[in-house]
């Protein structure tokens, strides 16, 4: 038989047989049925396991119990055995100090800090500016309090295909002519800005010409343009921002469209657009016929002013919306859009575009050059004249940073 190291005999096992070629352990029954019986050893044969530590109390005679384990070895406690491929059971959870809260607030913070830094450096970069469109010039007005915005949107067709031409309905006209001019004072008392349309029609001199309507000054270019608005308002022009056909589609479809209340429902087959009565979302194609439609109204140029400082006013302040600028998906698409879209003089940066958001999403008093009757012009032409006593009173006060005074807001 086998034996241990301490020499105390192991246990026979049934199928041991004897080194001194005796009989097997296990004999057959005489009967022939095949199954062998065994004879257990006696308990005494089994050697008794080591004493546990003191005081742990009595320890079981084998090393696992039916269904339970030991934890450790000695006579820790039992627990239950685990299914294969049972996980263990989990600890309560460790909650986060605050101190960590702290640190991970501050984290995303700084990450966000620092791609604001960038994404302003690199649409500062990408915007094109024009020289020579607001230098001095003898007849020039003094700087006065306030910022002045002149802000321009041209019929240009530069970056439309001949699909998009038709689908637009912006014809076939070459080179380009201003389709809206409107002022923006930004005061700096902490008012309202003020945004004030100049009617293309408006009959005005200009600067060392003859008298013509305003349109005419943008075919001597933008510095032209900005001139006869200065001496004709006697207002310093700050910035100067243009934007083409092509561009406006762009910014608008970049912030998902822009909601209006159409007041009357439109079917202008020349500027492409057929809209319902009611507040309803335009989106880029549609925004830009509901800014050139002259339909509807006793006056419709007069309406279409109106419409082009509403639309404007709502587009910037939804491009200024927290929604749109936190969110990349919309942000980026946004800022090449619109750098791709808008020209500014070469003084004027992004941090000029952001003030001007921010002030189109203030709520600015919208109003209109006051006028009223016609008049003849020199060339034969018929222009809108201005009623020159209320205009006075108008640019003095955005002259002045001074509210506009509620007579010559246009109520109409």
């Amino acid at each position: 038989m086998r034996s241990p190291g301490d020499g105390r005999p192991l246990p026979p096992r049934p199928n041991d047989v004897p080194r001194s070629g005796g009989a097997p352990a296990h004999r057959f029954p005489a009967g022939g049925s095949g199954a062998p019986t065994h004879k257990l050893p006696a308990a005494s044969q089994f050697p008794e396991p080591p004493p546990g530590p003191p005081g742990a109390g009595p320890r079981p005679s084998g090393g696992r119990v039916y269904g339970r384990q030991r934890s450790g070895g000695g006579g820790g406690p039992i627990r239950p055995l685990r299914s294969r491929g049972e996980q263990p059971p989990r600890g309560p959870r460790r909650k986060l100090s605050g101190r960590t809260i702290v640190k991970i607030i501050a984290g995303f913070l700084a990450v966000l800090l620092v791609a604001a830094v960038g994404l302003f450096f690199w649409i500062d970069s990408r915007l094109a500016g024009i020289d020579d469109v607001l230098t001095d010039y003898e007849e020039r007005p003094a700087d006065g309090p306030g910022t002045n915005w002149l802000l321009v949107g041209s019929d240009s067709r530069k970056g439309l295909s001949k699909a998009q031409r038709r689908k637009l309905a912006t014809g076939r006209a070459v080179g380009q002519r201003t389709d809206s001019m409107m002022l923006l004072h930004i005061p700096d008392t902490g008012d309202r800005p003020t945004l004030v349309s100049l009617p293309r029609d408006l009959a005005v001199t200009i600067y060392r010409k003859q008298r013509d309507k305003l349109n005419a000054a943008y075919n001597g270019g933008p510095q032209l343009l900005a001139r006869t608005i200065e001496t004709v308002t006697d207002l310093r022009v700050d910035h100067y921002m243009e934007i083409g056909f092509a561009g406006f589609v762009d910014i608008v479809d970049a912030v998902g469209g822009v909601e209006m209340n159409v007041t009357a429902a439109v079917n202008d087959p020349k500027a492409g657009l057929k809209l319902k009565k009611g507040k309803q979302v335009l989106d880029g194609a549609q925004a830009l016929g509901y800014v050139r439609t002259r339909k509807g109204g006793a006056l419709p140029d007069y309406e279409r002013t109106k419409r082009q400082r509403q639309f404007l006013a709502a587009v910037v302040k939804k491009a200024a919306s927290p929604g749109v600028l936190i969110n990349p998906f919309t942000s980026i698409p946004l800022a090449m859009s619109a750098t791709d879209a808008v020209t500014v003089d070469s003084g004027t940066g992004a941090f000029d575009l952001l003030s001007l958001g921010l002030a189109m999403g203030d709520n600015p008093v919208t109003t209109v050059v006051p006028f009223g009757g016609n008049e003849t012009l020199p060339n034969g032409g018929v222009a809108v004249k201005s009623d020159r006593q209320k205009a006075l009173a108008l640019f003095n006060a955005l002259k002045e940073d001074k509210p506009v005074p509620k007579s010559v807001i246009d109520a109409r």
